[in-house]
């Protein structure tokens, strides 16, 4: 029992789970929705597209959350005009994004001759040195998170799963696709100073993909995503103390990891009869079963 607890009796560590934990719970709600809606790559562009805006504030003395919000909103908004002012897909929008927001962190990144400590924070987080501030930061967004997806939650799910009726009870599909793209910046936002831009996105998508291997409904999905995100912090933190591993890798790495360990025993008839299945937008019946 002393190698579970022992770890969490320093106050580092024991910010560092709480953070891990609030994390989890952002980014797996608002992630349950990137799954079912198909938006992992946008996720991905998002994810990168913030270092330049952090690189720039880090830079000016800025708060690194405020350049982070600017260049998601800069990601966002361009993904949209290209897709309205020419017939690129929105995939090839993206892409284009993507890689133009990664390729200008970088160049701000190389202008500057001390920016090689900063830069390894920004990839890859700095979950081991939260302070008060960030935990509140990260306790503030996830009840905000929360109370948006509640208060939003048909027009959310009637696009996740039924697009047609969505619009027949008139609701947009362009402003709620904004709104959600929004949602998921906040939580890459946010969560960036904890796990590092490269590895939220492991924890937009493997908690939530983990979810749907459960539950059929999205209630289900999302609560089991909370409890893979969080047993994935714990776990990690563990293996990084006692291990002496990159920590916000091992967090992200067993994320992954649950996934498939859940995907092969859904092979075994361990899962329920019903699973969501993000291919069709529609409850299933499993093959297995």
């Amino acid at each position: 029992m002393n190698w579970v607890t022992d770890p969490f009796s320093s106050a580092f560590m024991q910010r560092a789970l709480a953070g891990g934990i609030l994390v989890s719970v952002i980014c797996s709600i608002v992630g349950t929705f990137v799954v079912l809606r198909g938006l992992a790559f946008m996720g991905d562009a998002l994810a990168h597209g913030v270092i330049p805006g952090i690189a720039w504030a880090t830079l000016i003395d800025a708060p690194g959350i405020l350049g982070a919000g600017i260049a998601a909103g800069v990601t966002i908004f361009g993904v949209n005009i290209v897709t309205r002012n020419s017939r690129l897909s929105s995939d090839t929008a993206i892409g284009l994004l993507f890689v133009g927001m990664l390729a200008l962190g970088v160049v701000v990144v190389s202008a500057s001759d001390n920016f090689r400590g900063d830069i390894v924070n920004i990839l890859f987080g700095d979950i081991l040195g939260l302070g008060n501030s960030e935990i509140w930061t990260l306790a503030i967004t996830a009840l905000v998170v929360a109370g948006v997806v509640f208060l939003f939650h048909r027009p959310l799910l009637l696009l996740s799963f039924d697009p047609e009726q969505a619009r027949t009870a008139g609701y947009s599909d362009k402003v709620y696709s904004t709104f959600l793209l929004f949602l998921v910046a906040g939580a890459i936002i946010v969560s960036f100073q904890t796990v590092g831009t490269l590895l939220v996105f492991a924890m937009l998508l493997a908690p939530a993909s983990t979810g749907t291997l459960i539950g059929r409904r999205i209630s289900t999905i999302m609560a089991t995503a909370i409890v893979a995100g969080i047993f994935s912090a714990f776990a990690g933190l563990l293996l990084s103390f006692h291990y002496d591993l990159a920590t916000s890798a091992s967090i992200a790495l067993t994320a992954v990891s649950l996934f498939f360990i859940t995907l092969a025993a859904s092979s075994l008839r361990l899962t329920p009869k019903h699973a969501y299945d993000p291919r069709q937008g529609s409850a299933r019946k499993s093959n297995y079963v």
